[in-house]
């Protein structure tokens, strides 16, 4: 079998690598919204989840997760120009706030009984602490009287996407090869085009009828002496002269579980302004101890190992505690904010894994987007669509890297700058004059923005229902025209009727349109946990083969 559920991380904890375990510092997403339920108030719904180890709704005692909540006024953002300066400017203008900012936190960890200890930290009403069972949804009630709706436990996995088929379209070795972290960087991401259809002679990749689990149920040992470059002449085609899409459309988080920390809380308790701090960022983070050994690049060092010992000495082992919530005997693993993010522009690079203040990133940011640019363009062009970036009109995808953003930048200026047209107003849900998202506004910060004064879907916060992945490729549409002279939206690659008459087979979307199992319209949303849906090491078992 392939590994479980790998959705956005570091390579420190990236398990599809054939020599790194599947780790509960494994963050899988970050939602947040505002609540439908405005009984007694506003609210919002954070949850964060990550692999569900040591079983599902069996907590990992090493692990301490962060929910990191920051609430202000909507700001607009004015650009001098259009231009990489006025990016640059726009990076410029969050320097200060994001350096010098000190969001509230919600803090969980377990005990060896499998309960819970919550912080709240930060908060206007000062800090405190509960304890509570897992895999109950229950109330925490504030020092002001407030209730905040609370379930720490197994779930479905609401992540629903062709990862596989993501993979694919990047040519991401160690989903279809066993390839260990250690292997050469050209390895990871080969250095063939990248693409939303199957290019001619592309054999690593291309969809192999012979065996239809390669890369979903197999993985292969990648040929000795493969050839792991390709200068792309033409799109494959069938005897109708139709492209293959390298999506499936098929979800691959079918039947799987999660672990999650899901919490409903009022807009009154973030902030004392309610009223005037209409956006709510939020971010999440996992901890591992430093006491455990069981990630390699974050094993205990000969310091750290000395003050275990003397911590011991001294009656203060946080190995013997029942619940292990100091900052000090963790190292920051892995962060979620954006999805994607991780994946596509930081390539999983464990520096790249900074938090919410990614704000260096941006001009790698630029290169990286000009290069997937050359590989998704052509791609949507030959399916009939428009693109906002500039390929130079080539009838197949192109791999090129850039070593400067400024040779990037005028390829993918239109795509930074567009907006991103939504499928109708339901978004809007107040009636406030609220400007559509930018594409480079999306990136930078890594955090998800809350916009309490709309529905909270994607890219104006993240529910459980929205395909962020298919609405991610969406950025590489030309959103004023790109649709037959008309708009294009975010939701534009998942609608059916432009699959039925564009030359692909089969007619799927890339990614699935629903969950493996409806959400709930009652709190905690996501569907209970699926029989079997636990991560087997029966899985891994291939790594050593």
């Amino acid at each position: 079998m392939a590994p479980a559920a790998d959705h956005n991380d570091p390579n420190a904890v990236n398990s599809i690598f054939s020599n790194i375990p599947v780790s509960s510092a494994d963050l899988y997403g970050m939602f947040g919204y505002p609540s439908d339920d405005k009984s007694d108030g506003e609210k919002v719904v954070l949850a964060l989840t990550f692999a569900p180890l040591p079983k599902t709704g069996i907590f990992d005692r090493d692990m301490l997760y962060k929910i990191q909540v920051n609430a202000e006024p909507r700001h607009s953002i004015k650009l001098e120009e259009h231009s990489l300066k006025g990016i640059a400017s726009y990076v410029d203008g969050l320097k200060d706030k994001y350096l010098r900012l000190k969001a509230a936190e919600i803090r969980v960890t377990f005990s060896t009984d499998n309960r819970a200890k919550v912080d709240f930290l930060g908060f206007p009403e000062g800090d405190f602490s509960k304890v509570i069972d897992t895999n109950k949804t229950l109330d925490i009630t504030t020092p002001a009287g407030h209730k905040i709706k609370t379930f720490l436990g197994g779930r479905d996995d609401p992540f629903f996407n062709d990862l596989p088929g993501f993979f694919r379209s990047i040519n991401y070795g160690p989903q279809y090869y066993r390839i260990p972290d250690t292997d050469p960087m050209d390895h990871r991401e080969l250095p063939i085009p990248k693409t939303l259809l199957e290019i001619e002679d592309n054999t690593l990749f291309n969809y192999d009828p012979q065996h239809p689990g390669h890369g979903v149920t197999t993985k292969f040992y990648l040929p000795e002496n493969a050839k792991i470059t390709l200068d792309a002449k033409r799109y494959k085609t069938d005897a109708q002269g139709n492209y293959r899409l390298v999506y499936s459309g098929k979800d691959a988080q079918k039947g799987r579980n999660i672990n999650g920390l899901v919490f409903e809380v009022p807009l009154a308790f973030i902030t004392k302004k309610p009223q005037t701090d209409r956006i709510v960022r939020i971010w999440g983070e996992s901890w591992v101890s430093k006491a455990s050994s069981k990630i390699a690049h974050y094993a205990p060092s000969f310091w750290q190992n000395l003050w275990l010992g003397i911590a011991s000495f001294f009656g203060n082992d946080p190995t013997t505690q029942e619940f292990n919530d100091n900052d000090a005997n963790y190292n920051r693993v892995d962060t979620v904010g954006v999805p994607f993010l991780d994946a596509g522009l930081s390539e999983r690079y464990d520096d790249r894994n900074i938090g919410a203040n990614n704000l260096k990133l941006s001009l790698h940011f630029v290169k990286r987007f000009g290069h997937l640019g050359w590989g998704f363009g052509p791609s949507v062009t030959a399916l009939g669509i428009d693109t906002c970036f500039d390929h130079d009109n080539s009838p197949v995808s192109v791999y090129k890297t850039y070593k400067l953003a400024t040779k990037a930048f005028p390829r993918a200026k239109k795509c930074f700058f567009q907006e991103l047209n939504m499928p109708d107003d339901s978004w809007n849900n107040s009636g406030k004059d609220i400007p559509l998202r930018r594409t480079f506004e999306l990136f930078i910060p890594n955090l998800t923005s809350i916009d309490m004064d709309t529905t909270g879907t994607w890219p104006f916060g993240r529910r459980f229902e929205d395909q962020v992945a298919t609405r991610f490729l969406s950025t590489f549409l030309d959103m004023k025209s790109g649709c037959g002279g008309q708009k294009c939206n975010v939701e534009t690659l998942g609608d059916l009727s432009l699959w039925d008459k564009a030359p692909v087979m089969p007619k799927n979307p890339p990614n699935p349109l629903f969950n493996d199992a409806p959400f709930s319209q009652s709190f905690p949303y996501m569907p209970p946990p699926w029989p079997g849906g636990d991560i087997q090491e029966e899985e891994y078992e291939y790594r050593n083969r």
